[in-house]
């Protein structure tokens, strides 16, 4: 696809790699291998994934030129709103996204101006011919291998939450993010049952 980054394996990886491979070795000081891995490669990122809703169900009713026409739509629209808020996109497989920032206010934003333009998009479409957003955001420390990939308690977090949980407009985020900005008065926030929390955005 022509909006898709190719990213390749890093010096990061091969880092990683052999600190694993000393750690794997007996009588190895496992927690000063953790320091140093954490030292080398900890971060703190904000993490967003996004999945597309009843993707799998189009792509088994209408085929796999809808499936690709459908990833270019989303990608074409959504990947210069990540740009524009200084987001890395570390993996596109699928219908899903894999985006990080620095700042997480940003990925907020980012979010938002995500659904936003694919609300107006949608409108007048046929059903099968909407692009529906699912966003999923954690915010944390997390183990960053160059721009391979993330690790981390809120990568899982956030992957749950926008490949499985979200509904279409939604955007769910941990309880991290909502302790990030729950004194500013930019964004408003939802709790749900299952302890993570609903962003409110205007549509």
């Amino acid at each position: 696809m022509a909006y898709r980054r190719v990213i390749g394996a890093s010096a990061s990886e091969d880092r990683l790699e052999r600190l694993i491979e000393d750690r794997l070795k007996p009588g190895a000081d496992k927690d000063k291998i953790d320091k140093r891995i954490w030292d080398l490669f900890g971060e703190t990122w904000a993490i967003m994934f996004t999945d597309l809703s009843g993707f799998s169900r189009n792509v088994a009713k209408f085929g796999i030129i809808h499936f690709l026409q459908t990833i270019f739509e989303s990608e074409r629209m959504l990947i210069p709103i990540i740009e524009d808020h200084d987001g890395v996109l570390l993996k596109a497989e699928g219908d899903s996204l894999l985006v990080i920032f620095r700042n997480a206010q940003k990925a907020m934003q980012s979010a938002v101006a995500m659904q936003q333009t694919l609300l107006k998009y949608n409108e007048n479409r046929l059903a099968e011919e909407q692009v529906l957003l699912c966003v999923g955001i954690g915010y944390g420390e997390v183990l960053r291998i160059g721009d391979l990939d993330v690790y981390g308690h809120q990568v899982n977090s956030a992957s749950k939450l926008g490949e499985d949980t979200a509904e279409a407009y939604e955007i769910l985020v941990t309880p991290e993010v909502y302790t990030v900005f729950s004194n500013s008065s930019e964004f408003e926030f939802q709790p749900t049952p299952a302890g993570h929390y609903v962003l409110k955005w205007q549509k």
